[in-house]
């Protein structure tokens, strides 16, 4: 007899992920929740708070059109999130590592014309 464990929140939104990257498709709420438990084993009880999760965290869209709601998610969308990400990155680093240059030769110039004294503790 062995229990069937759930699955976790981070797995249930990687495998929502996965849905809408192997699809390329626009879908409704009604539709995920048909979708996720068939494909992906997502319970179709927690399709709507796993959905909404990705749409605040803004890596699915959702956008509504009349009376419905509809999802979507690309993977050149992810790709296009993940290298702007990277370079501002890339350019937090740069400017980290300027500053550090420049504080270390002020450090230097303060140094100059200066020796270290040792205090005699009584």
């Amino acid at each position: 007899m062995s229990k069937k464990k759930g699955l976790s929140a981070e797995e249930k939104r990687a495998r929502m992920m996965e849905i809408f990257f192997e699809t390329k498709d626009v879908f409704q709420l009604k539709d995920m929740e048909k979708i996720a438990p068939k494909e992906k084993g997502i319970t179709a009880m927690s399709v709507k708070e796993v959905l909404q999760s990705l749409v605040d965290d803004g890596m699915v869209d959702c956008e509504r059109i009349g009376t419905s709601n509809y999802y979507w998610a690309f993977p050149s969308k992810a790709l296009h999130a993940r290298k702007r990400k990277l370079e501002v990155l890339e350019s937090q680093l740069s400017e980290g590592s300027q500053k550090h240059t420049n504080l270390q030769k002020s450090i230097e110039k303060a140094k100059i014309g200066r020796h270290e004294t040792v205090k005699q503790i009584k």
